[in-house]
């Protein structure tokens, strides 16, 4: 562990129940450290920590917290680990602050934990999570020791983060506020540069910039790893989904195989007949880039194609909830059109002639107002839409943003508006052929209880 945080035995993370958050979280309990924290909410995630043997409270209260987080003693060994998806006017905030202990953002710890770390971080505005998850399975699958902070749940572990005794770490790197500038890879691979979070950089091109600090932050004898076409000057290996001139490595003789991907894997190597139960063109991509990076870290190229094709995916992205041969039910995280975009054109891929119903959750008043017309178009390609209110997570309402507003912009003739109650009366088995739910917010706990409905 890093000399700064290798005296700590404390932890109190405010935001527990994030992805990101949740990772450190089990890190830091396996390390041996008393770990607790504060969420607003219950979920699953804080469910799992809680069997786990973490304490968390779900009230902004500070007379809730205790020992050894209770201020009685601002010990150097206590750390106080925060997301900027909590409020700074929190109250649990403001008590740890005014009580003088140590406060870091999830970010500067991550950054901590692999500065002394062989470090393998992934960026980009989509397909971060799944190139970052394929990486580190690459890596374990292949005998390789490894520790991994994934945002998102890898099926094959059932969890987000993996440990290891050995120097190597594989960090999804977070372009939310700035988070990844903390990071100082020794490998950088970034996947995407579509504008979003506007809420934060204003306008596309300072995002472009912070992506562009990022790349220059590698390590003197590091290795940046990007996609074809995003606007980048650093000496690059240079990726694609398929072959084309400047590119290093891409994928060749894509089929669809009893609904598996299968392909070759086109670079400096040639690996043939990767067959991958992940599904989506866009993860056939992001598997190229997975490769690519492997093979800096001398991984064979037959270990890789062994690990690829046990990887079993990660939870809530095009991940199968019934697959049977008269109704596919899949859940999805994509909020973003670019994302909508990838996830609508694998099931069309996928499921050819079939009617696509989709059942979709905005994430975020900025985001929809900011994208409002590329939602629409995205939203546009399905054949039946019901569409929930905005989720706003950290953000307060904007006037005249609502789902109201993105629905009426939307080219489609069967598309309604649903409350969470009455989405089961929309939907049933007999009318049911290929149904997604999409969505970066609570709409995972819809998951279960329309898999119930729908099957019985």
């Amino acid at each position: 562990m890093n000399a700064v945080l290798s005296h700590i035995n404390n932890v109190y993370l405010v935001g527990i129940g994030g992805i990101g958050m949740s990772g450190l979280a089990r890190y830091f309990k396996r390390k041996g450290c008393e770990v607790a924290g504060y969420d607003k909410t219950p979920g699953p995630l804080t469910r799992e920590l809680e069997a786990e043997g973490i304490s968390i409270i779900y009230d902004d209260d500070s007379t809730l917290i205790v020992p050894p987080f209770d201020g009685e003693n601002a010990r150097e060994d206590t750390l106080i680990i925060y997301t900027p998806a909590v409020p700074a006017e929190s109250e649990i905030i403001r008590f740890f602050r005014e009580a003088g202990y140590q406060l870091h953002k999830r970010s500067g710890v991550l950054g901590l934990l692999s500065k002394d770390m062989h470090t393998i971080a992934v960026a980009g505005t989509h397909g971060k999570t799944s190139t970052s998850a394929m990486i580190a399975h690459i890596l374990k699958h292949s005998g390789h020791d490894c520790s991994a902070f994934i945002g998102g749940i890898m099926t094959n572990y059932k969890s987000n983060v993996l440990f290891g005794r050995q120097n190597t770490l594989v960090a999804e790197a977070d372009e939310f506020d700035r988070s990844f500038l903390a990071l100082h890879p020794d490998i950088a691979v970034i996947t995407s540069m579509d504008a979003d979070h506007l809420d934060i950089y204003g306008d596309k091109s300072r995002l472009e910039e912070s992506f562009s600090l990022f790349a220059g932050q590698l390590h003197r004898s590091g290795v940046l790893i990007r996609k074809s076409g995003l606007p980048l000057s650093q000496p690059a290996l240079i990726y694609a989904l398929h072959p084309g001139k400047g590119i290093d490595a891409a994928a060749g003789n894509i089929r669809i195989e009893n609904g598996d991907y299968v392909f070759d894997y086109d670079g400096n190597v040639l690996i043939e007949n990767i067959r991958m139960i992940f599904p989506g063109s866009h993860n056939v991509e992001n598997a190229v880039a997975a490769i690519t990076a492997a093979l800096q870290l001398d991984i064979a190229p037959g270990r890789i194609k062994l690990a690829l094709e046990a990887f079993r995916g990660i939870k809530r992205r095009f991940e199968y909830v019934i697959r049977e041969p008269e109704l596919v039910f899949i859940d999805d995280y994509a909020h973003h059109p670019r994302e909508l975009d990838a996830c609508i054109n694998s099931v069309r891929q996928l499921y050819p002639g079939r009617k696509l119903t989709m059942i979709f959750q905005p994430h975020l008043f900025s985001r929809t107002r900011d994208f409002a017309d590329e939602f629409a178009a995205s939203l546009g390609k399905v054949d039946e839409l019901i569409l929930l209110d905005i989720y706003p997570a950290r953000e307060k309402p904007i006037e005249g943003v609502n789902s109201s507003m993105l629905l009426d912009k939307i080219p489609l003739k069967n598309k309604r508006l649903s409350s969470r109650e009455e989405i089961f009366s929309h939907v049933n088995r007999m009318e049911t052929d290929v149904l997604v739910t999409a969505g970066a917010g609570d709409i995972d706990r819809l998951v279960t209880p329309l898999k119930k409905h729908l099957l019985l």
